[in-house]
């Protein structure tokens, strides 16, 4: 696949895989039926799990959380092309992804419960913390792969962020610094169609949020984003364009958030019910089960066989994370610096004294 066929300025969508459940066979990845069965239970568990952690929120056992429901196609398909010695570097909302590179879910939940311990990751998935901040992470990102260059190494950093990111100042100075020097990195840019309340139309007068990678010189594209082949093709010829020292390149993934913007919004304040009911038979589940179907690799059995299967991992998940003691408020000292300033421990010995008196 090549980025020029798919100029984003002429409205070219690249799709491998369509509403119907039927897949280009020049596009389609030469993916083996366990492979291609692993890719559904992938979305299958990020969307048991996004439900789990819902559950979770509204009973008061974890704090506030960004639903991804809708959203697992780009994710899967983009994180299945990584390499071992390739870098992540998320928002909030890339649950499918954490799943796909290898972290470990009660690490997950831990991040959403308030811990601390949820953003402590073994180095080797080389997967940058949770970035609550919309758009600041993208300069971690250029940043990151910036030094890669630097140092000679071959690997490349996959950046995930939402539409409303790219209305922000830090990611026009990730794509600059990006751009001018040549970073291995990969912008790709999950457009929900939904800035938390703020509709496309409205955030960006641009032809496609792709086309601002073009102004920065970086080769963009737009694909279906409830194509989890189209997410993989792209990334994987962006990874190949980074290793190859080729420099940077911007994803843009027409997707649709079913769900809120996190559990503390409203989304029946800002667009209709019926706007979210029409976009339901397009998301990446309805899809890929068509797809499998036709191939003879999905039925009902097999999908409640491992729907089962997924439950019990979360079960034993949720068990392990709140196993934990919970945070207190002491805890906010002892994850920013390696040796505590003395300004900061007073301040946190006065803390806990007071916490004693109490």
């Amino acid at each position: 696949m090549n980025f020029d066929d798919y100029d984003p300025l002429q409205g070219k969508r690249l799709q491998v895989l369509d509403p119907e459940g039927c897949a280009d066979p020049e596009l389609l990845p030469d993916f083996d039926d366990d492979t291609l069965r692993l890719i559904f239970r992938w979305m299958l568990a990020a969307r048991l799990l996004d439900g789990t952690c819902l559950t979770l929120q509204r009973e008061g056992r974890m704090g506030t959380y960004p639903p991804v429901e809708g959203q697992e196609g780009c994710q899967v398909g983009s994180a299945l092309a990584l390499g071992t010695g390739d870098w992540v570097v998320p928002s909030f909302r890339e649950l499918a992804v954490a799943l796909v590179r290898g972290v470990q879910m009660e690490k997950t939940l831990l991040f959403w419960m308030g811990h601390e311990e949820g953003s402590r990751l073994p180095r080797e998935l080389r997967y940058l913390p949770i970035a609550i901040p919309v758009g600041s992470h993208t300069l971690h990102a250029a940043g990151l792969a910036m030094g890669l260059r630097y140092r000679g190494e071959k690997g490349a950093v996959l950046c995930y962020f939402g539409d409303g990111a790219t209305s922000e100042g830090d990611f026009h100075e990730a794509l600059t610094f990006a751009g001018v020097y040549k970073a291995p990195a990969i912008f790709f840019c999950q457009n929900n169609a939904w800035a938390i309340s703020v509709p496309r139309k409205i955030q960006c007068a641009a032809s496609s949020l792709a086309a601002k990678g073009v102004g920065y010189g970086i080769p963009s594209i737009q694909i279906d984003g409830n194509d989890p082949f189209a997410a993989y093709v792209a990334t994987t010829a962006a990874l190949e364009r980074a290793r190859a020292g080729e420099g940077p390149s911007f994803i843009e993934a027409i997707t649709y958030r079913l769900g809120p913007h996190t559990t503390s919004d409203d989304p029946g304040r800002y667009r209709s019910s019926d706007e979210v009911e029409r976009m339901r038979p397009l998301e990446p589940l309805v899809r890929y089960r068509l797809f499998l179907k036709e191939r003879n690799l999905w039925s009902e059995t097999w999908e409640e066989q491992i729907s089962s299967e997924i439950r019990d991992w979360i079960a034993e998940g949720v068990r392990k994370a709140e196993s934990l003691p919970a945070p207190g408020p002491h805890d906010i000292f002892d994850h920013m610096y390696a040796e505590l300033p003395p300004h900061l421990a007073r301040q946190k010995a006065d803390l806990l004294d007071g916490l004693k008196e109490e």
